[in-house]
């Protein structure tokens, strides 16, 4: 018999992977894992704010990632450092402050290990409305900035000259990747949701030709993730964050032995 509670996560588990694929072929392309894993990180203190102020856990996840991404575009422009030492910064520091805050908390129950690898089984029908609303409106802008984001990815200097305002294109982009960590906290957790971003788009880029196959192909990968993730780690009783994502990774490894041309 189909579980409710099973049936609930594997369509919040569709929803997540209709999103991550076109986004995560952005962040491949854009060399930007490392900063999915600096919102990520940065999202744990909007999780603490929402339990200390009894607000929706999405929207102050969506608040402090924003926040932090619009910070670091700031400090690319106002300060001698390299990115990856800002990511490294802002990474770190907003984590930090994240877990000394929550030692404040000790009188508030709090699932940190929920937090951090994800309970997809918990999921509730309010759970599936933010991700899948959310995922439609990520969705939807994304289609919206596709043409100028990936030209921008070519070659930021040709867009700007074409006048696609490649900054504006960028701080966009940036909050919609925060928007994909706030909808995700629940199916992988804020350690592991730039693992649902960066495989299945690695996987793809092993078995496509070109950007459209690689789109497709990143789906596809994180939607058999998805099910065959949910599937076993329902049959072996384990985690079923890190399941998905050690699903992820088999398949990368499977698409290693494919040894056409790539574009």
């Amino acid at each position: 018999m189909f579980e409710d509670f099973l049936f609930r996560a594997l369509i919040a588990g569709i929803g997540i992977a209709l999103v991550t694929g076109p986004l995560g072929c952005f962040v491949v392309w854009r060399r930007l894992s490392f900063f999915g894993d600096t919102l990520a990180h940065s999202a744990l203190l909007g999780v603490i704010l929402s339990v200390t102020f009894d607000i929706n856990i999405s929207l102050s996840v969506f608040v402090v990632s924003s926040l932090v991404a619009l910070l670091l575009l700031k400090l690319q422009n106002t300060t001698n450092l390299a990115s990856d030492s800002l990511l490294g910064l802002l990474s770190h520091s907003s984590l930090a402050i994240g877990l000394v805050v929550l030692g404040f908390l000790s009188f508030i129950r709090f699932d940190i290990m929920g937090v951090l690898f994800g309970d997809i089984l918990s999921v509730s029908v309010n759970d599936l409305l933010i991700i899948w609303i959310g995922g439609a409106t990520i969705l939807f802008v994304l289609w919206l900035i596709w043409k100028p984001l990936f030209a921008a990815t070519v070659n930021y200097e040709l867009a700007e000259a074409e006048g696609m305002n490649p900054d504006r294109i960028n701080v966009i982009f940036t909050i919609l990747l925060a928007a994909l960590i706030a909808i995700s906290i629940k199916m992988v957790g804020l350690l592991l949701i730039t693992g649902m971003l960066i495989i299945p788009t690695a996987t793809a880029r092993n078995l496509s030709n070109n950007p459209k196959q690689m789109v497709i192909f990143s789906i596809i990968g994180g939607l058999l993730s998805v099910f065959i993730g949910l599937y076993t780690s329902f049959e072996i009783n384990t985690a079923s964050g890190p399941t998905i994502i050690t699903v992820a990774l088999i398949l990368f490894i499977l698409s290693l032995t494919n040894t056409q041309k790539k574009y």
